[in-house]
């Protein structure tokens, strides 16, 4: 992986060297893919999100106007395709009630219990809590920059991740799990 900077690979893009874009890929696709994933995609869907984001990047990569926060940029357009997306889940899906033999299904065994509970806790949160957390917490945004990406104030971010800790905190604890 290269060390050039954001700006600097951005440049060299809009220059013409391509392979510049894939230093770019290699570098955020890893961050993308957890967030999508914390957003409550799944792993084909996550990757596909992120595909599409990336082209869409690549193909207004003159459109960024601070090269320097290329980051927050793919972020912004990955996180409009994924709440596109939970959009149109949401007015696809039914209740898993309503599905025959629901009961029959199994959980997957190839993750530990505690990830599964920590997924399954993140997945009851609203998704604005769920992303602010996530952008916060996961990805390392600053409230500022969390701000910035969601269109919301930094106080308003403030409490939407304060409301996901709470809410995190309280499902955990009726999970049976505690704090060491």
């Amino acid at each position: 992986m290269t060390s050039r900077s954001d700006a600097e690979l951005v440049r060299r893009v809009l220059n013409g060297d391509r392979n510049s874009y894939g230093d770019l890929v290699d570098r955020h696709q890893d961050a993308l893919y957890r967030h999508t994933r914390g957003m409550g995609l799944d792993h084909d869907t996550s990757l596909d999100v992120i595909q599409d984001a990336f082209v869409k990047a690549y193909a207004r990569i003159d459109e960024c106007r601070d090269p320097a926060h290329f980051r927050s940029w793919i972020f912004r357009i990955t996180r409009n395709l994924c709440l596109d997306h939970l959009k149109s889940v949401r007015r696809l899906t039914i209740p898993m009630s309503q599905v025959d033999g629901v009961e029959d299904i199994s959980s997957s065994e190839d993750a530990s219990e505690v990830d599964q509970t920590l997924r399954e806790a993140l997945q009851h949160l609203p998704p604005l809590l769920r992303e602010a957390f996530l952008l916060k917490h996961d990805a390392g945004y600053t409230y500022d920059e969390v701000a910035e990406l969601t269109s919301a104030s930094p106080s308003a971010v403030k409490m939407r991740v304060h409301r996901a800790r709470e809410s995190l905190r309280d499902f955990l604890i009726e999970q049976g799990v505690h704090a060491a």
